[in-house]
């Protein structure tokens, strides 16, 4: 059985969002720009690609502005119910395909929806393919549509996302497994190949810091993606983080954060380097090890390198790299 992955050495690392979605169908050819960005991305050192995920919409969108469904205060989503998504583990294995050296996350991915044994394959499968390259980060989600399309109750779905990580953890790290619930039943079963990465592809946890999210971290996380009035403050969530590792017995050594580096402009609307940069020592030094810039990415690849690789020097000055 693999080792749990180590998480003893974190080197900061810079992360974009390329879109995988638009408003209106952007017609043949016109997904071509987003694998010029993986590429650029790739080639100018960015450390992680970001991808999100949603199956369908319904129409009731103003729910992802209540924090009481999952969403977020005052959130609008970027497309309407029409808007076309793409599924993020296929994306991803298509920049695993085309790329050498970035890490790849879904930001994220709604594993809930998904049968258990068939995403721990799909995701081995992608992390076998890109040579240990992949991070999951998971949630809940907010909109029931999404559930109910799959035929998943909407109720209790953080006690079913819990559901699917253990398995897919255990199918993972075990040769012969067996579990028993209401929902699901098996026993001595195999699932190969496991993932490369020692102990199974490391799991981010997406959410607020409630009890339930903070025991979802605390029995499954090598990582925390922030979410609700949390993202504002990622570093005191950290600490209620260490403190809940502790109780259980884990260390919080390597443990990872997710935050975002504002990108600051300056004068012409370009990036301020310096300015943009000058943060990075304080949050890595807090614990943040991935921190993500929002930018509008040029299509054009060679546009798009010009654009990264002096950001990518320059936050790796500033991390000390």
């Amino acid at each position: 059985m693999p080792e749990a992955h180590n998480l003893a050495e974190v080197t900061p690392a810079l992360s974009i969002q390329p879109l995988n979605f638009a408003a209106k169908d952007p017609g043949v050819g016109g997904w071509r720009s987003l694998l010029d960005q993986a590429r650029a991305a790739d080639a100018a050192g960015i450390d992680r690609l970001v991808v999100s995920d949603h199956v369908i919409f319904g129409e009731n969108l103003g729910v992802y502005g209540d924090p009481k469904m999952g969403g977020i205060e005052g959130g609008q989503q970027p497309t309407g119910p029409d808007g076309h998504w793409l599924d993020p583990l296929v994306v991803l294995s298509m920049f695993a395909a085309i790329t050498s050296h970035t890490r790849f996350m879904t930001g994220i991915l709604i594993a809930g929806l998904r049968r258990p044994a068939n995403l721990a394959k799909q995701v081995a499968t992608l992390d076998v393919l890109s040579e240990g390259r992949l991070d999951l980060g998971v949630g809940v989600g907010w909109q029931r549509e999404e559930y109910e399309a799959n035929g998943v109750p909407f109720e209790h779905r953080g006690a079913r996302l819990d559901q699917t990580l253990e398995i897919v953890q255990r199918l993972w790290r075990e040769d012969s497994v067996a579990y028993q619930s209401e929902e699901v039943s098996f026993e001595k079963v195999h699932c190969n190949p496991k993932p490369l990465q020692d102990g199974g592809v490391p799991l981010w946890i997406s959410g607020t810091l409630n009890k339930n999210v903070l025991q979802r971290i605390s029995r499954f996380g090598s990582g925390w993606i922030p979410w609700g009035p949390d993202a504002m403050d990622p570093i005191g969530g950290l600490a209620q983080i260490r403190e809940a590792l502790e109780k259980v017995g884990r260390s919080a050594e390597g443990f990872q954060v997710s935050s975002y580096l504002p990108v600051q402009q300056d004068a012409n609307g370009g990036i301020d380097l310096a300015a943009t940069v000058a943060a990075v020592g304080p949050m890595t030094e807090a614990g943040v090890t991935d921190l993500r810039v929002t930018l509008n990415l040029p299509t054009e690849l060679s546009a798009c390198q010009d654009m990264l690789s002096p950001l990518v020097e320059a936050f790796r000055g500033a991390a000390g790299r």
